[in-house]
């Protein structure tokens, strides 16, 4: 039962030369056209000669699941960048990637993943037709050549964004350190230190006195890793007292000199496509794919449910588990915040004559009711079906419907037949989903109290410092609502054909930086008295891909 995504791109993006500020075609009252002339580009009273940007991956330019050269270079702040140069910006140096394929190696070998906790590192997503895959997929095996142990290039780097990075590991010593991977250090981060290994990240920047600099994402991942792991407590939330801190520390050594900057808060990560591609019902007996193979299997199903929802319709009627061959089902999942009934499942089951004979109709001996029955209780003692409150992470997509095995190795040591342990291990189905692969309302509740209460110290200390403010979080709310104006573009957060957030379902696409990088101008611009929107000195869509070609190496 394999989801698919629906949609396919219909277009391959065109490119076209950038306007020069100057030329800016304005419509006036009558049916011509008629050339007007922008004003002069002025920075106002902000100073850009030297421009550093701190951050973590939207400030790298991270997207569909990989750094890669090509997403460098449409990174944010090297599009603030070139607008900047305009207004007497200087050069902007970034930590390239050696290779367009995405990943790191550490002396030659795959390492563990600190941004997506996947096994090895891996390329970069591309589009397959009918879903994102890994660009191997396509044009067979593939492997990084970014070295961060032998080939490291040298800084100074403008942009230190850092994939991966809470708020207080910017300002942690050794962070970029070798010698401290993989416990205490971010290999993205080593790559940025240079001669320099103990050096924080915010040290690094102050170093090169900067005139100017944006501060992105701060917080965004100290909720965004308790997301993604469902949050099964693997990667906990930032305490709001460390990030405050953090925040605090962060500001206060880029002011220091005297800078000026811009500074974004943090959007609702759970609008991200990341959670809201997956639906709840998943298990559809009209998808064309799979519903035929589903509609086979529900008599079996709510046969197999009967037993416990008799339990259910006494203890707890909404834990009901039931499937139907007409409407989309609700996938089973475990949910924590439920009372467990094991042990009365477990029991009622026991000496149920009917779940007696429904064991021996499996092919299982009478003796074997009581270990079925507790395995049972086990598996269902906090489960039900997920409704419209819940949300499953992009991921879970690959495994609904298929046989986790290691239930299957499970049951088989308790000598279930190979067949009967197969059938009770589909992931979804007849296996709850566990806690990685769902936000509950009560964990959705948690990142929401978070971002908000980081949102607030953000707002405040951007206005204590004079900052400029980038609203990202009603930048995000707009597009996954009625979809957010670029150009001759609707931008969403829908994933594949939004064109806002790219093939991961959490990092923007190259359009989207662009777009981000606008924003960034407009708050400059209200803040410091610049006018790059006014002399149109903006990026334009249609020089930004939304994808980035399997081809390109």
């Amino acid at each position: 039962m394999k989801l698919k995504y629906i949609g396919v791109l219909g277009l391959l993006v065109g490119f076209i030369a950038c306007n020069e500020p100057e030329d800016v075609i304005l419509e006036v009252e009558g049916p011509e056209m008629v050339e007007v002339e922008a004003p002069a580009l002025t920075a106002g009273n902000a100073d850009f000669s030297n421009y550093v940007a701190v951050g973590a991956s939207f400030t790298a330019g991270f997207t569909d699941n990989g750094l890669f050269k090509a997403a460098q270079e449409n990174s944010f702040p090297n599009i603030l960048a070139t607008q900047m140069s305009l207004a007497g910006g200087g050069s902007f140096s970034q930590p390239l990637m050696s290779d367009n394929v995405g990943g790191l190696i550490a002396g030659g070998q795959l390492v563990l993943n600190p941004v997506t906790n996947d096994t090895l590192f891996k390329p970069r997503l591309v589009f397959g037709g009918e879903t994102p895959v890994d660009l191997k997929e396509l044009i067979g095996p593939v492997t990084p050549t970014t070295d961060f142990v032998l080939n490291n290039p040298t800084g100074p780097f403008n942009n230190l964004g850092v994939p991966g990075a809470k708020s207080f590991h910017l300002l942690a010593p050794g962070f970029g350190n070798l010698a401290n991977f993989p416990a205490a250090a971010n290999p993205y981060a080593i790559r940025l230190t240079s001669g320099s290994p103990d050096a924080s990240i915010i040290e690094l920047a102050v170093a090169q006195s900067p005139t100017f600099f944006t501060l992105s994402e701060i917080g965004g991942n100290d909720v965004l890793g308790y997301a993604t792991t469902g949050g099964d407590g693997t990667n906990l939330i930032t305490p709001t007292a460390t990030f405050d801190a953090a925040l605090g520390a962060l500001v206060g050594a880029l002011t220091s000199g005297g800078a000026k900057g811009a500074i974004t808060n943090v959007p609702y990560i759970t609008d991200l496509p990341h959670f809201t591609t997956v639906p709840f019902n998943a298990l559809d007996p009209n998808d064309e794919d799979n519903g035929p193979a589903l509609v086979a299997q529900i008599p079996t199903l709510n046969n197999v449910y009967g037993a416990l929802n008799q339990i259910f319709e006494v203890l707890d009627p909404t834990r009901v588990i039931l499937f139907s061959e007409t409407e989309a089902n609700g996938v089973v999942i475990y949910d924590e915040t439920l009372i467990d009934l094991s042990a009365q499942i477990t029991g009622a089951l026991s000496i149920s004559p009917a779940f007696s004979i429904f064991v021996q109709s499996l092919g299982l001996p009478e003796e074997s009711v009581s270990l079925v029955a507790t395995l049972m209780g086990n598996a269902y003692g906090q489960a039900r079906q997920a409704n419209e409150n819940d949300l499953l992470v992009l991921p879970s997509s690959s495994i609904i419907g298929e046989v986790n095995n290691f239930s299957y190795q499970a049951l088989l040591n308790f000598n279930l037949p190979p067949a009967l342990a197969a059938q009770f291990s589909v992931d979804g189905i007849t296996l709850p989903l566990i806690d990685k692969w769902v936000l509950l309302p009560s964990e959705q509740a948690e990142i929401k109290t978070a971002t908000d209460a980081y949102n607030s110290t953000i707002s405040s200390v951007a206005s204590s410092a004079g900052l400029a403010l980038v609203d990202l979080n009603s930048i995000l709310t707009t597009a996954s609502t009625s979809g957010i104006e670029f150009d001759e573009f609707n931008m969403t957060t829908n994933l594949v054909t939004g064109g806002l957030v790219s093939l991961d379902g959490i990092h923007l696409t190259a359009r989207g930086y662009a777009l981000m990088a606008n924003k960034f101008l407009a708050a400059i611009d209200a803040t410091y008295g610049s006018n790059f929107i006014a002399a149109g000195a903006v990026a334009k869509a249609y020089d930004f891909p939304t994808n980035y070609s399997p081809t390109l190496q």
